[in-house]
């Protein structure tokens, strides 16, 4: 049900999406809609510095602007943002973040422009009575519902446009068809995310005859190590989001903790398995889909190699 008039007459377009990793990547579905709602406007997207080369790649958006979050005490970086986005003559604010920080934009810096999101006061509120604890892709849905537009992809992101053509890389890794990929690491941030069982799990489903392939981040070098299995970066180095999205496009299936990467293969399409604690509900981050389970644990370290072993094979049965 359309709750505000969908500003239909809107020729310049800004959505705001600063990040993380995983948040970016399932708001491409909601990108997409605003894309076929306003078919012949300007859309452009304010993000973090990270995410730049990534949004500039989606082939439904005109312009990526770059917002460095200065904090807000720095009166002449706020400034110098206010007069940049001033001059974009935007015409329709599309706030996807729902931060703090972008309720003092719509107050300090486009306030007098329609604006769909949680800033009190926008002419297209968001109407959910407690949108954080809504399912990601669900609050989006809803958001996009009330500002008038019509959804048809929100709820199903689709990011296969991302990926890199990764064959010469696998072929000098040795890493044969079909393949496992396994994602041991998240944000040193968040330790209490990572299943220290990976090794384990390495070894069973190479016994079994599966190809297991790693390909770690900056930060999970080292556990690399420890884990049986080809690791993409002795012979590429590190791996950029498109080429790991090539890796996960071309994947039999995934193993994954709840990180970035294991959003990315969620919404590329690739079978797969999440493994989450107690910390944050599995279901909020909307990383479960048709093609991508979740384990949910009250303690992740007492999660056993069998009972993932378990689910992966069932899973590959299915496939």
């Amino acid at each position: 049900m359309q709750t505000a008039t969908f500003p239909a007459d809107a020729k310049r377009v800004l959505v705001i999406k600063h990040g993380a990793f995983g948040d970016v990547i399932q708001a491409e579905g909601a990108l997409r809609d605003i894309r076929a709602n306003h078919a012949y406007a300007h859309i452009a997207v304010l993000t973090a510095p990270a995410y730049r080369g990534l949004i500039a790649r989606a082939p439904f958006i005109d312009e990526v602007i770059v917002d460095a979050r200065a904090p807000r005490w720095r009166l002449d970086a706020m400034w110098r943002l206010r007069k940049m986005l001033r001059a974009g003559r935007f015409d329709m604010i599309y706030d996807l973040q729902n931060s703090s920080r972008t309720a003092f934009y719509f107050r300090w810096m486009l306030n007098g422009i329609r604006w769909s999101g949680t800033a009190k006061g926008c002419s297209h509120p968001h109407r959910a009575a407690q949108p954080k604890k809504i399912r990601t892709l669900d609050r989006l849905a809803g958001q996009l519902a009330d500002a008038g537009l019509e959804i048809r992809h929100t709820l199903e992101p689709d990011i296969s446009w991302l990926a890199d053509d990764v064959s010469a890389l696998l072929d000098k890794a040795g890493a044969r068809k079909p393949y496992i990929v396994l994602v041991p690491g998240c944000s040193t941030r968040h330790p209490q995310k990572r299943w220290p069982h990976y090794d384990r799990l390495a070894a069973a489903l190479i016994a079994d005859g599966h190809e297991v392939v790693l390909a770690p981040g900056p930060d999970e070098m080292e556990l690399a190590k420890t884990i049986p299995g080809i690791k993409l970066t002795d012979t590429h180095g590190l791996l950029s989001w498109y080429e790991l999205a090539g890796v996960f496009k071309n994947a039999e299936f995934v193993v994954g903790n709840d990180t970035g990467p294991s959003h990315l293969a969620s919404h590329i399409g690739t079978p797969g398995l999440a493994l989450f604690g107690s910390y944050s509900p599995a279901e909020r981050t909307g990383i479960a889909r048709e093609n991508f389970g979740v384990i949910e644990v009250e303690d992740l370290s007492a999660l056993t190699v069998e009972r993932v072993l378990a689910e992966v094979k069932r899973r590959l049965e299915a496939v």
